[in-house]
């Protein structure tokens, strides 16, 4: 028989709705994939304290017994109340994303212990104000794995298609608008459409995926009469992308891109910065869509969402996101065995 898949869940902010939304999915999911072990990281006590809270203290220590779920117990750095923000467990949080990581990276045997991490949310203030610059999940783990560019991407149902998934990948994602510009350039774009055509492939087992890439500028700059960026930028990065194999095109207004018939046949946008994918996005898939991040050395999903601190322990949050995300960290380990693509020599 072989060994369960072991997926690592971070249950990240303790005042906010993580530890109840990592409960109530894990509860919800109970029996649906027998062949994976949740390795829940986090407070023990503060999970059982968020358990009671919600009315389902006896279901969580049955999940805990039955052995499908494991508690891997880091303490908090100070008690926590729900809801109430304290920078003295901004430690903390860190902490079950350093474990996480960890166990997700190879050992020495050339093994991880985990297949793959699924995040609950933090809040960027808390770790800042504990004296850590943190700009987020995506940019901390970058930097912990070693990797030097990785692209963050959110899915959910698309609207309108039974069965059809929307996703959207950002070429920037945390920065002031008046700096996207000129974080954007030719061998950036490249590198980024190579991350997402390559663990679309690896992650998804999509054989040649179709990435629909949009303007900076409105109308994509109207043949540059409203911005240069499409003519001197994005034009010649989607020619570099098809002479290293990627089906990428565009570059399309996103006014009008985010539109069914648009979209049909396609397996992911690229957006130019952090709104312009994603607020669309969210509009039609918002409680059920997943954020995951590509061009790790390992599988990372998370919830679309924030820590919602007004929520906490209330057992008003909903949870459907976090099932999504850990559903979506399961079906790309069983496509990991897929060998990604190398980025293009000239981008590295």
């Amino acid at each position: 028989m072989s060994a369960p898949l072991a997926l690592a869940i971070t249950t990240g902010e303790p005042a906010g709705i993580g530890p109840d939304i990592t409960v109530g999915a894990l509860l919800q999911m109970a029996g649906e994939y027998p062949q994976a072990r949740f390795h829940v990281i986090g407070d023990a006590r503060l999970l059982a304290e968020r358990a009671a809270a919600l009315g389902v203290a006896q279901a969580w220590a049955r999940r805990l017994a039955d052995g499908s779920v494991a508690s891997e117990d880091i303490a908090l750095s100070v008690p926590c109340h729900a809801g109430r923000l304290d920078a003295r467990n901004g430690d903390y949080v860190l902490a079950l994303l350093d474990h996480a990581i960890d166990g997700c990276m190879p050992g020495a045997d050339g093994a991880a212990r985990y297949a793959g991490m699924v995040t609950a949310p933090v809040q960027k203030s808390t770790i800042n104000d504990a004296g850590v610059p943190f700009t987020g999940h995506t940019e901390y783990l970058a930097e912990r794995a070693g990797v030097p560019r990785v692209v963050m991407m959110l899915a959910g149902p698309q609207p309108a298609h039974a069965n059809a998934v929307l996703r959207v990948a950002l070429a920037t994602t945390h920065l002031p608008l008046r700096a996207v510009p000129d974080a954007i350039d030719v061998p950036m774009l490249v590198q980024t459409l190579a991350i997402v055509d390559a663990d679309l492939r690896r992650h998804f087992g999509i054989e040649r995926p179709r990435i629909l890439v949009t303007g900076l500028n409105p109308h994509a700059g109207e043949s540059g009469h409203m911005g240069h960026e499409e003519i001197d930028v994005i034009i010649p990065a989607l020619a570099a992308a098809a002479d290293a194999g990627i089906d990428a095109r565009g570059p399309y207004p996103a006014d009008t891109l985010f539109q069914p018939r648009h979209l049909d046949g396609a397996d992911c946008v690229l957006a130019m910065y952090h709104d312009q994918g994603l607020a669309p996005l969210k509009y039609g898939t918002f409680g059920h869509g997943v954020n995951i991040t590509l061009g790790l050395p390992f599988i990372r999903t998370s919830v679309d969402h924030g820590t919602a601190l007004d929520l906490a322990g209330s057992g008003r949050a909903e949870h459907g996101s976090m099932i999504e995300a850990i559903r979506n960290a399961i079906v790309m380990a069983g496509h990991a065995g897929g060998r990604p693509r190398a980025v293009p020599a000239a981008t590295r």
